[in-house]
This record gives structure tokens, C-alpha cells and sequence, in this order.
């Protein structure tokens, strides 16, 4: 059982715009298909945990149900709706206990950090982040959410080029 962040990039390294937009992102290429792809890696997934801001945005966005089976924690300070059908639980505070209540849902298969670099990075301070995923995109934003607001120490495991991405794997190193 491992934790990932797996997300794209802007290559300056940002995952949304100043306004959360990430119409840069849904306009490039990739290949379902192909190497490093979200719909294998979401197979060995048994939770999600994620910031308000990706929720919101997945709520706003996805016209469809709720895109995920697995249960999903979202760490929000605010009252936010329920997705319809959805196993979502709402926690605040420190990411250790919302990440046991995890581990403990998801069996043998591994934890997803989706969306935010700062929520990704508080499950880092702690030791409990193992893996980074970035698929970094052919376009620069120049401002806007930041990939991974820590200083982490990542050993890169795997490359690939999926059509306009270019796809790396790293281990978080610890100290």
C-alpha cells in the first residue's frame, strides 16, 4: 500500500490557474491508453483524499455522477453540498488520522492525494507520502496553484511521453 499524488502540471509548475481554472490542461493530447495514464492507475485506488478546492471544481465541472467508486475524505473548513452517491466524509485538521481511516478502507489497494499540491504536501510533512506522479503539459501559466509548496527530496522511478506529456514517476525520499 503506497500514497500518491498524481496530478498534471503546467511545465512552470503550477496545477490550476489563479482562478482554478484548468482549461489549459483538458485542451492537450493524451492517449487513454497509453503509458502512465489515469485509467490504470486509478485501478489499484482504494481512497481519495482531497482539498475543498478540487472538490468544488470536480462538483462544478463533471456533468456526469460522482467520477469515483472509492471513499473520498475532503479536508474543507466550510459546508460544501454532498455529491449525489457518493461515499464523501468531511474532516479538517491533522492528515494522520484522516490517513489510518483511510488506509483501513482501502485494504490492499493504494491512496490517492487528488488535486492540491498544499494537501499533498501536509500528507509529505508527516511521512505519509510516498509516491509523486506528474504529467507535466506543454504549456506555461506563469502564476496560479502551485505543484508541491515543500521542499521534497523525490527519486524519479519511471518516464514515459504520452502523446503532448511528458510522464514522470518519483519516490519521495525521506530523510
Amino acid at each position: 500500500m503506497a500514497t500518491h499524488l498524481y496530478t498534471a502540471s503546467s511545465l512552470d509548475g503550477f496545477l490550476a490557474t489563479t482562478d482554478h481554472s484548468l482549461d489549459w490542461l483538458l485542451r492537450q493530447s493524451i492517449d487513454e491508453n497509453g503509458p502512465m495514464h489515469y485509467s490504470a492507475f486509478i485501478k489499484g485506488i482504494g481512497a481519495l483524499a482531497m482539498g475543498a478546492s478540487t472538490y468544488e471544481w470536480i462538483l462544478a465541472h463533471d456533468d456526469g455522477p460522482w467520477p469515483y467508486t472509492q471513499p473520498t475524505w475532503v479536508f474543507t473548513h466550510r459546508e460544501l453540498p454532498v455529491a449525489a452517491g457518493a461515499d464523501i466524509r468531511f474532516v479538517r485538521g491533522d492528515v494522520r488520522p484522516v490517513h489510518a481511516a483511510m488506509t483501513a478502507a482501502a485494504g490492499d489497494d493504494d491512496l490517492w492525494v487528488v488535486g492540491g499540491g498544499e494537501l499533498a504536501g501536509q500528507f509529505a510533512d508527516v511521512g505519509l507520502l510516498d509516491e509523486v506522479w506528474v504529467q507535466y503539459a506543454p504549456v506555461t501559466l506563469g502564476a496560479g496553484a502551485p505543484l508541491l509548496p515543500r521542499t521534497l527530496d523525490l527519486e524519479l522511478v519511471e518516464a514515459a511521453r504520452n502523446r503532448d506529456f511528458l510522464c514522470g514517476r518519483y519516490r519521495v525520499l525521506r530523510s
